[in-house]
């Protein structure tokens, strides 16, 4: 007769593989994206497996050990390649640019989460499927406004692709989401400056709700982002409740002057982004302080 292992016993083994997977998990993931090594995963792995006397189902063993292998192979040519570090613009840009349901649905778990955007998750996408690029075309002797101007330029090509129509609709709404902070913000700096020349004292009401300073931050990164200003020490930064500056904004020299490779685009992306963006932004804003007044009126 075959005697089962108690219930308590199967309860222990499974906490304990599951904290010694996690702790595998955890081990892999703080060394960041680009550090990741699967021979070091697989190695680990084993090691649990058996310990605990598990396995994982073939098809994923098989995946693993494979990228394993081709690791293996090219770090015999580069002690320093890592698979996924090399292939990780190309998932970031597919994740932003397939149009397959399952990865749109992908996208929109990662830049969401209760209903919040997380701008540094689309930061970090966005760099990512630039990074190999980048490497490629700048060199570290060139100065950071040529860098910006070439960040600024791929991300205006990358978002006028006709393939990234939903990621574009994401752009759109939040940024009609910070520019309807950014004329609340606005608009509350000129009362307040106006109501206390009035009454020679100090007097402070906003308009803003937390939401609207939480949009109008993720402009500011979107914007400083675009700058490629978001690394500089001192800039990115906004406190949910200090006055309202366009400095905050950067320099507008700086954005016009990133302006004009608007005209190095091909023919067709300016007119996209001269004509029909603009429109399709404005009328997402309008909706927006239109759905607030109405709100403000009937509650």
């Amino acid at each position: 007769m075959m005697h089962w292992p108690r219930t308590s016993s199967l309860l222990a083994d499974k906490a304990a593989v599951t904290t010694a997977l996690t702790g595998v998990f955890q081990d892999v993931v703080a060394k960041g994206v680009q550090n990741i090594s699967f021979g070091d995963f697989l190695a680990d792995l084993g090691i649990n497996m058996y310990k605990f006397k598990f396995r994982i189902p073939s098809y994923f063993s098989l995946v693993i050990r494979s990228l394993a292998v081709l690791e293996g192979i090219a770090i015999s040519y580069d002690p320093n390649y890592k698979v996924l570090g090399s292939t990780y613009p190309w998932i970031a840009r597919k994740v932003l640019t397939d149009s397959s349901p399952k990865l749109k649905s992908t996208l929109r778990a990662l830049l969401y989460k209760d209903g919040k955007f997380r701008i540094d998750r689309l930061e970090s996408l966005i760099s990512e499927s630039l990074r190999a690029r980048k490497e490629k075309t700048l060199t570290r002797e060139q100065s950071d406004f040529r860098e910006s101007r070439f960040i600024f330029k791929q991300v205006l090509v990358f978002a006028l692709n006709k393939k990234v129509t939903f990621l574009r609709e994401v752009l759109l709404d939040e940024l009609a989401k910070g520019l309807d902070a950014l004329g609340l913000a606005t608009f509350d700096s000129i009362t307040t400056v106006s109501t206390n020349l009035a009454l020679s004292s100090s007097y402070s009401f906003s308009l803003m709700t937390d939401e609207d300073i939480v949009n109008l931050r993720n402009l500011q990164r979107l914007i400083l982002f675009l700058q490629g200003l978001d690394k500089r020490p001192g800039m990115g930064e906004l406190s949910n409740r200090a006055p309202f500056s366009l400095a905050h904004f950067g320099s507008a020299q700086e954005l016009l002057s990133l302006l004009s490779v608007i005209a190095e685009l091909p023919q067709d992306m300016q007119q996209e982004l001269v004509l029909r963006l603009p429109t399709d932004l404005a009328g997402k804003v309008a909706s927006r302080v239109a759905a607030r007044t109405l709100r403000r009126i009937l509650l």
